[in-house]
């Protein structure tokens, strides 16, 4: 029988250090209620300006949008040691070049639709007499309890205002329009050449070191974001118009090359635009089949392939770079569009999300950056 020797050392059970404690950033709310009102009221005369001055300012907002998207194909040029006014002159042309091509390319097509616009809608109105009946009992109902409500009549004439007449919208839309798009090349021209001008005339005012370091990080992700946002969600509006236009082909759809360039302007718009492009196409297949059951296929594949992109494909390319409440999207989109109509549900997103990126940066305005975000679990 053996016995542990007297002067053996005992083993020593060491207890399991403690998991690490994972650190979360603690968002400060604002607490001077001063600066929250000021704050406030300059947002509000902000919005005003930019209502009353949408004519000027839109052009910019959108060639400074276009300028962080192209900005990675001129640090390209600039590699290759190709002079920046070669480069910007190299990459406007090929953007307005191809926007030209497809617009003189779908200028026909659209001109026809527009002048057979009042046939369409005649023979839409007999394809829906039924649902048209139902509306008109409706509004006549409507139209008795008003009176009803109003009581008799009491002898004061109606006075209609005129407002301007088609021709004549047309052509200031089509102005403002052209005047816009050259506002537009030639500023994202100069802002090409210029380069990273504004950001170094930026850094260099900044009073310390780490507020010139948090200016550079805060603009190189905007344009990163922004940049990479905008390539992948125009391929992807690419891959849409493509399919949509094959598919109206495949279907028998008059114009395929019309609706697909339709699907990949209204792709730029998340959730709105595709659902408008739906009804659309939906109309137009009532106007080219004899049944209405046919006119939903051609709808039916859209709102598919949509889907498809939607839910699976931008998710998957965007989740991480790109996260947004999508509540707070639809406001936006909304929002822009009365403000500055179309071009403004266009912009909506990218400034929503320079925003977000700017507020995460910043300390006071992390909690309005954690606010448009979303739960990145959905």
């Amino acid at each position: 029988m053996t016995s542990a020797l007297p002067n053996e050392p005992e083993e020593v059970v060491q207890p399991e250090s403690p998991a690490p404690v994972q650190q979360r950033t603690v968002i400060q709310l604002p607490e001077d209620m001063k600066v929250v009102t000021l704050v406030g009221i300059f947002g509000l005369l902000l919005l005003f300006a930019l209502y009353f001055t949408k004519a000027i300012v839109m052009p910019i907002v959108f060639a400074f949008i276009l300028y962080l998207m192209l900005q990675p194909g001129m640090r390209v040029f600039a590699r290759l040691h190709i002079p920046k006014f070669i480069g910007a002159l190299v990459i406007v042309s090929m953007l307005f070049g191809s926007l030209g091509t497809l617009g003189y390319t779908l200028v026909d097509p659209a001109t026809s639709w527009i002048a057979k616009a009042p046939e369409s809608i005649s023979r839409l109105e007999q394809r829906l007499s039924s649902v048209k009946k139902s509306v008109a009992n409706v509004q006549q109902a409507t139209s008795k309890v008003e009176k009803i409500a109003a009581g008799p009549a009491s002898g004061v004439r109606e006075v209609t205002v005129a407002g301007p007449n088609l021709s004549s919208f047309l052509f200031d839309g089509t102005m403002a329009l052209i005047v816009g798009g050259l506002t537009t090349l030639v500023l994202l021209y100069f802002l090409l050449v210029s380069g990273d001008l504004f950001l170094r005339r930026l850094v260099e005012i900044m009073p310390t070191l780490k507020n010139k370091k948090q200016a550079v990080d805060i603009a190189r992700e905007i344009e990163n974001n922004i940049s990479g946002y905008l390539v992948t969600i125009s391929l992807m509006n690419l891959a849409v118009g493509v399919a949509t236009g094959i598919a109206a082909y495949l279907c028998g759809l008059s114009d395929p090359i019309l609706w697909g360039a339709m699907a990949f302007l209204l792709n730029y718009i998340p959730i709105l635009g595709p659902l408008f492009g739906v009804a659309i196409i939906f109309f137009v297949g009532m106007l080219t089949f004899p049944t209405i059951w046919q006119a939903f296929v051609p709808a039916g594949i859209y709102l598919v392939i949509h889907f498809v992109e939607s839910e699976t494909v931008t998710p998957i390319l965007l989740a991480r770079r790109f996260a947004l409440n999508p509540v707070l999207i639809i406001v936006a989109i909304v929002f822009w569009y009365w403000m500055w109509g179309t071009a403004g549900a266009l912009l909506a997103v990218p400034m929503l999300a320079a925003c977000k990126i700017i507020c995460d940066r910043v300390g006071p305005l992390m909690a309005l950056g954690h606010f448009l975000g979303s739960d990145a679990r959905s």
